[in-house]
């Protein structure tokens, strides 16, 4: 397939993937729709809107029409081959002695100076999310003229990629040393530019601190950081003081998941591994609630599905032990992950933490950055087109400087 021309340098020997459940699983998937009941009509489930996070959430409404959707007109064949369209991988990556197999798609140019780019998704998300964007790359160029070699993981713990170990913790910088090791391993160990979302927003600070090969950090989140005194939250311009709203709000009343997550992933794992419907209800939530305008039906339950398929639950939501655990970690708004190589940062509106510009530039080397009318929290998913110019524009201000520095 074109696109797979992966440098000489390369130290490690993927290994071609393809996406494919079997008949059994997808007809095991109906029949507990089929059998699942949903709970009974309430006030809030039939006044609540979803878009406000003060809010009670989903509509029970919402939920039937999905249900009946994914058991009558849903193909998720046709979501494998799009995956399949594009080139998948598998790797083996060994960190502190356990072997990871770690799931990517790649999209590779064949120009000497095209930059590496790695990806990085969150949760509810998944590579999913990019593959809109990476449909924009390869209509756009040749893989004579891609100005980008472009790696999508499947995070440690999501998708195709196995859980971390059982025997001891795992967290968010492991996962960072991981993906470090697999972009060096590919062999783009002379420098990258992490990119990142949601989680994967924490993973390129991370990375951006730690890795003498990522060069270079873009991002779409910086959760965590806030005015510091009501002279500089007044000093703010009036949407980024309604972007501090929202994420006030989200901090207060949105977050609610979050705390399940970081305080109960053991209880709250084993409960929506258990249906596809309740699995449905909460991540759909996020994936209407979060975005400027809702995805479709087709999206969501393919973001569903795919959580469902490889039981990837309960071994993704580690990270949250971090983010609402005892001591809160955000990465953003800690000055050891303030990044010293240049930082590139979109807002969109519709973020569930759309922190202002002027903040982050607080927290880093920050080079480049533009504001958004629209999109929300799944940048990539959301607005394909712009995601791949701030990528292509970030890069053409940074890269060339960026590689060669000794950071």
């Amino acid at each position: 397939m074109p696109f797979d021309n992966f440098p000489r340098s390369a130290s490690l020997k993927p290994e071609p993937f393809k996406a494919q459940v079997t008949d059994l699983e997808l007809e095991g998937l109906r029949l507990l729709l089929r059998v699942s009941p949903i709970g009974p009509e309430t006030y809030e489930n039939r006044v609540t809107d979803v878009k406000d996070f003060t809010s009670w959430g989903i509509t029970r409404k919402w939920l039937e029409e999905a249900k009946e959707t994914w058991i009558n007109n849903y193909d998720w064949r046709k979501t494998e081959q799009r995956i399949n369209s594009f080139n998948n991988y598998t790797v083996e990556i060994d960190h502190e002695g356990f072997k990871h197999k770690i799931h990517f798609i790649a999209l590779l140019s064949q120009k000497q100076d095209a930059a590496p780019l790695l990806l990085s998704h969150g949760w509810p998300g998944s590579f999913l999310e990019f593959l809109g964007a990476l449909d924009e790359f390869r209509t756009k160029y040749s893989e004579k003229d891609l100005p980008f070699n472009i790696i999508v993981p499947s995070l440690p713990g999501y998708g195709y990629s196995n859980g971390p170990p059982l025997d001891k913790d795992f967290k968010v910088e492991d996962a960072s040393a991981v993906l470090d090791k697999l972009m060096i391993g590919l062999g783009f160990g002379d420098g990258y530019i992490a990119q990142g979302g949601d989680i994967g927003s924490f993973i390129s600070r991370v990375l951006g601190t730690t890795s003498t090969a990522c060069k270079a950090v873009h991002l779409n989140l910086a959760i965590g950081i806030f005015p510091e005194s009501d002279e500089e939250l007044k000093s703010l311009k009036e949407h980024e003081q309604k972007g501090i709203a929202r994420t006030n709000d989200f901090a207060t009343m949105g977050n609610a998941y979050a705390r399940e997550h970081g305080t109960r992933p053991a209880t709250i794992g084993l409960v929506l591994s258990s249906s596809p419907i309740g699995l449905l209800a909460w991540i759909g939530e996020k994936f209407q609630q979060w975005t400027h305008e809702n995805p479709s039906m087709q999206e969501m339950l393919d973001g569903a599905s795919l959580y469902w398929f490889t039981k990837s639950f309960p071994r993704a939501i580690y990270g949250y032990r971090q983010f609402f655990g005892a001591v809160p970690q955000f990465f953003h708004n800690d000055p050891q992950y303030y990044c010293k190589k240049p930082l590139g940062y979109s807002w969109h509106p519709w973020e569930l933490a759309p922190i202002p510009v002027p903040l982050v530039a607080k927290t880093g080397n920050l080079v480049w950055h533009r504001e958004h009318s629209e999109g929300g929290h799944f940048s990539a998913w959301e607005k394909p087109k712009l995601f791949v110019k701030d990528m292509e524009d970030f890069a053409k201000e940074v890269w060339q400087s960026a590689k060669g520095a000794k950071i």
